[in-house]
């Protein structure tokens, strides 16, 4: 089953100027706040990774590690990572999206080169067509990257 929307009620009663279908977000998320006990640990793995997955402008702002989206209409997306000295990782998991086995495949050599940690595969998890690699970064925090075939859940 596809990805649903809850509708306002004036929506899915036919309200004021609504025919009862809501259009699709150009966006699906703004930003990522990510914390991690020390932004020294995770410096190197997130400046690493963060712009192979297409945050490619860094953003300087004090006491974050900020990369953005950058689309020709300006700014998407963002990632932040700042810094929480009683953080501690639990069982949350940002899952970044690949456009095929291959980019997969090379986004996980990166990560491994910038020190993630506990990786699993990259290979075919859960389902046929889903395509994964788990992995953590240096301070903990779960983290994957997949690819989706045509028709996989």
């Amino acid at each position: 089953m596809g990805i649903g929307f809850l509708k306002p009620p004036e929506a899915t009663q036919g309200g004021p100027g609504s025919p009862g279908i809501i259009p699709a977000m150009p966006r699906r998320y703004d930003h990522v706040d990510l914390r991690v006990r020390s932004l020294d640990e995770v410096h190197e793995f997130y400046t690493s990774l963060l712009p192979a997955l297409g945050f490619r402008h860094k953003v300087d702002v004090k006491g974050w590690l900020q990369f953005e989206a950058v689309e020709s209409g300006g700014a998407t997306e963002f990632f932040g990572v700042t810094e929480s000295a009683r953080h501690v990782p639990n069982e949350c998991r940002i899952a970044f999206w690949a456009e095929s086995t291959n980019e997969v495949d090379r986004l996980v050599e990166i990560a491994v080169r910038a020190g993630a940690r506990n990786v699993e595969g990259p290979g075919y998890d859960e389902d046929p067509g889903y395509y994964a690699v788990f992995f953590e970064d240096p301070n903990g925090n779960r983290l994957e990257i997949c690819h989706r075939e045509a028709g996989a859940k």
